[in-house]
């Protein structure tokens, strides 16, 4: 199912610039985000090479996703206890939103 949201992610709307990824190396809680990142981030970068995807791990930190759109707004969801496809579904709404 992540896989059918990663390619109907692409490619991703002009008004989203960035899209960062916090998670814990360790925790449970991170674990659905260590998922999607494993298995769906190659095919992610493939199909928006240009596009700025930004891993950022971190010892005890809540998982979370944040999205930069035009003007500098941001916007975030946390992930904790995700699974991989939910992972997926919270970018493709980040991704959606103007």
């Amino acid at each position: 199912m992540a896989a059918n949201l990663v390619r109907a992610m692409s490619p991703f709307p002009r008004h989203l610039k960035e899209l960062r990824l916090h998670l814990c190396q360790r925790s449970a809680a991170s674990q659905g985000v260590r998922d999607f990142v494993e298995n769906h981030y190659v095919d992610l970068k493939k199909q928006n090479p240009q596009f700025p995807i930004l891993i950022r791990e971190c010892s005890g930190v809540e998982p979370k996703v944040w999205a930069r759109y035009e003007f500098g707004r941001e916007r975030n969801l946390p992930l904790s206890n995700m699974t991989s496809d939910q992972v997926a579904k919270a970018l493709q709404m980040l991704a959606e939103q103007k």
